[in-house]
């Protein structure tokens, strides 16, 4: 990155600015708590080693901590990020919705945006009304239980969640970077510190061995590099375009190449996942001490395995996303509309016939990087329930938040850098501007 151009660069500036802004607004949110709620309370429920939080943990993660201070942040963006799956998974099924999607256009796109909106509403909601019931049933948690806190905690709870999806709209449009990953990236490196303080007081208590606190160390740099060389790794396609005759001159004939990342859908994949895990976890969680008719004898059963560390919340996790890789590539890379794109223009693959045969080799190519890509997010994202299953609950953070770190990390600075290249083009332009001026009005010497 160049010193001087990014000094110059004041719309750059202003971008950041507002990022790092709506970041702080975010981050204090997360310490306000909701009205009616003992904090110390929930934060001694929740700091107890021996308490089966189960699921909250994650969900505290991705909060920045807000859960256990119970703030008016404590959703996050998770309701907006189920909306956004349900959403997508109806636009590739339900035709009226497809139809939005592939011929709607811009106005289209709009209208999906809107329906995710509306049903972010419905399920922070529900969500909310969930978790002011549990805490109103709980003894202590509450200074003063009843209608008024249920009605004050849905409120308060499903508005900091349209708040939060508001302001992540506003950073992606206004900021730099993806302004709802941003607001989970902020989240995760909040409690980093204080799972790194939690790792080491194992090892100081004796609890872990410092051959255990190395290796996980190494295993987590690893793991960084690694995500690293994958998030860069592509299969580049020759294209080639053929020459033609222009006046008494060839032209055409040019070389380029289509680019297809091993790693298509990005984070997308753990982070659907694990919401949608959050769903039927948070219900069972919020009824594991409830009295239960004989028909549901069944869901302490299922609590006790939706678990991190429970072979059934890893398989289901590692299936999920699986399916998610798949489903959003198919939905982010069409190879028949890029097939005939490609023959519009001109352009072909190398003894590949243009049309549709030229759309099952992409589609063939793609595919098989998805495998490769669907296997090393899996792989990735399952070492934090290694760790869990090993550690316990108190440490968990591993491959998903180092995945969704160190990728929103290298979107941004991409996002940086094509600010400061476009800054650079435009005083480009500028300059050439003033000397075509300046010839233009530059006296004639005779």
């Amino acid at each position: 990155m160049n010193i001087g151009s990014f000094a110059k660069a004041t719309e750059l500036h202003k971008r950041l600015l507002f990022t790092l802004g709506a970041l702080l607004v975010y981050r204090i949110g997360t310490y306000v708590p909701i009205p009616g709620i003992n904090s110390a309370a929930f934060l001694q429920f929740f700091q107890n080693p021996d308490g089966q939080r189960g699921i909250l943990d994650m969900f505290n993660m991705f909060s920045g901590g807000a859960v256990e201070r119970m703030a008016v942040f404590a959703l996050n963006v998770m309701p907006y990020i189920s909306a956004s799956i349900i959403v997508q998974l109806m636009a590739a099924v339900y035709p009226p919705w497809e139809k939005l999607r592939k011929e709607g256009g811009e106005s289209g796109r709009k209208q999906l945006n809107q329906y995710t909106r509306y049903l972010t509403v419905f399920l922070a909601l529900a969500q909310s009304f969930g978790i002011a019931v549990g805490l109103n049933n709980s003894q202590g948690m509450v200074d003063n239980p009843g209608v008024f806190f249920l009605i004050s905690t849905v409120v308060t709870l499903t508005g900091g969640t349209m708040f939060l999806m508001w302001l992540g709209e506003q950073v992606t449009a206004r900021g730099v970077g993806n302004g709802i990953s941003l607001i989970i990236f902020a989240g995760i490196v909040a409690v980093l510190p204080g799972t790194v303080a939690r790792l080491l007081g194992l090892a100081q208590q004796g609890q872990m061995s410092a051959f255990a606190l190395l290796f996980i160390v190494a295993m987590m740099t690893a793991v960084v590099v690694f995500i690293v060389f994958m998030e860069r790794a592509q299969r580049r396609l020759l294209i080639q375009y053929p020459k033609r005759q222009e006046g008494n001159r060839m032209a055409g004939g040019e070389r380029s190449f289509l680019p297809l990342k091993v790693n298509t859908a990005g984070v997308i994949p753990p982070i659907f996942a694990s919401s949608l895990l959050l769903l039927p976890a948070t219900v069972a969680q919020m009824t594991a001490n409830a009295n239960l008719p004989d028909w549901m004898s069944w869901l302490p059963l299922v609590t006790g395995q939706l678990q991190h560390g429970q072979p059934l919340f890893t398989a289901l996790y590692a299936v999920l996303i699986v399916f998610f890789c798949f489903f959003y590539t198919s939905i982010t890379f069409n190879p028949e509309d890029t097939a005939e794109n490609l023959r519009k223009y001109g352009g072909f693959l190398p003894g590949i016939r243009p049309g549709k045969r030229t759309a099952e080799y992409l589609d063939h190519v793609l595919t098989r990087l998805t495998v490769i890509g669907a296997a090393y997010i899996t792989a990735v994202c399952l070492l934090p329930e290694i760790i869990v299953a090993n550690f316990g609950n108190s440490l968990y953070f591993g491959g998903t938040s180092i995945l969704i770190v160190v990728s929103v990390t290298m979107d941004t600075v991409a996002q940086i850098q094509s600010h400061l290249l476009a800054h650079q083009y435009e005083g480009l332009i500028k300059k050439a501007k003033l000397r075509g001026r300046g010839r233009a009005v530059a006296p004639v010497r005779r």
